[in-house]
């Protein structure tokens, strides 16, 4: 009976060492300090959240996406969702990548990012078309390293020279309107940006903020009727609804500068903008020095657009009898 028994507790301690070894491993519980996993046939499997259809975040989804499968041809898996505009389904969106357990996640837009960092501290987070870090996730005297599991690349262009452009343009110009969604919080730091920066220059600015598509077209109203020039930062609520400013500031004659070239190919005359597809691009070769180990996302500092490029919309110039300044280059027509 003795020997029984030894033989049954050796069974056991066997099978619980074996069942502690085998299985699936789960995620380290600081996944900021570990490569991403690489699943036993070698592939790996990341999401990407975008906050919405527009053509800045789908040309950033798409740089991204021939990155990874430039670097890593068919060991990559990419699942791109959409969110269609709504914050709350980024975080329906995220929730799902986590539980099926990607090995990486793209954040694109702000809305998306904040979802991604809800949802999860161990898989790797890469931002993509967020404009500043530090507002985005509330972190004070933000250094340029998150320092968790969480890096990226931002869109934000130089807002001193978008202010410049702005008296570039209009000289003679007293009164500015700065549109933008309240609900946005990086939109808020953009516009309090420029509008100093304007003030300096000698312009009287006032900010109309909406809260969403239900005011928007009001507070334009509101913006064109007391405002010689409109200013938008990068604001994903414009650049899904350009149509809504176009329709209520070009009739009214008065222009707006766009913080990038997606919302000035709707509703602007200028823009000093970035290339978003090669932002995409920047993102996917930090996503992919994550995935194989050659670098810790906690120690990936936020990476900037390299160059930015003066750019015009021909169609409202021309409707608004606007002569453009030397140095521009005019929006590819779609």
């Amino acid at each position: 009976m003795k020997k029984l028994i030894c033989a049954c507790t050796a069974a056991l301690l066997a099978a619980s060492m074996l069942a502690g070894c085998g299985g699936q491993t789960s995620a380290p519980a600081s996944g900021a300090s570990e490569p991403a996993s690489q699943a036993s046939d070698g592939s790996y499997v990341v999401g990407v959240c975008q906050l919405a259809p527009h053509p800045a975040l789908d040309a950033a989804t798409q740089g991204f996406q021939d990155a990874l499968k430039e670097a890593l041809g068919d060991q990559v898996t990419i699942e791109v969702k959409n969110a269609a505009g709504d914050s709350p389904t980024c975080a329906t969106i995220v929730n799902g990548f986590v539980s099926s357990g990607v090995d990486l996640i793209m954040a694109n837009a702000t809305a998306s990012l904040q979802a991604a960092v809800a949802a999860t501290s161990d898989i790797p987070v890469l931002g993509t078309s967020v404009t500043e870090y530090g507002v985005a996730l509330g972190i004070e005297d933000f250094s340029g390293t998150v320092g968790t599991n969480v890096s990226g690349t931002s869109d934000l262009a130089p807002l001193d020279q978008q202010a410049a452009m702005l008296k570039e343009w209009f000289p003679d110009a007293k009164t500015v309107g700065l549109l933008y969604c309240s609900a946005e919080p990086n939109s808020q730091y953009q516009v309090d940006v420029v509008q100093a920066e304007l003030e300096k220059l000698g312009y009287t600015c006032t900010q109309y903020s909406f809260s969403d598509t239900n005011d928007m077209a009001s507070v334009t109203q509101n913006a064109a009727d007391n405002s010689d020039v409109i200013y938008v930062p990068t604001d994903n609520t414009v650049a899904n609804n350009t149509g809504v400013v176009d329709n209520i500031c070009r009739p009214a004659g008065v222009p707006v500068i766009a913080g990038e070239e997606g919302i000035c190919s709707g509703c602007g005359v200028a823009t000093l903008s970035i290339s978003y597809y090669d932002l995409g691009v920047a993102t996917g070769e930090m996503a992919v020095k994550i995935l194989t180990g050659e670098a810790n996302v906690a120690e990936m500092p936020i990476e900037y657009a390299p160059q930015f490029t003066k750019k015009y919309n021909e169609a409202i110039c021309a409707d608004l009898g606007l002569t453009v300044p030397e140095g521009y280059e005019a929006i590819a027509a779609e």
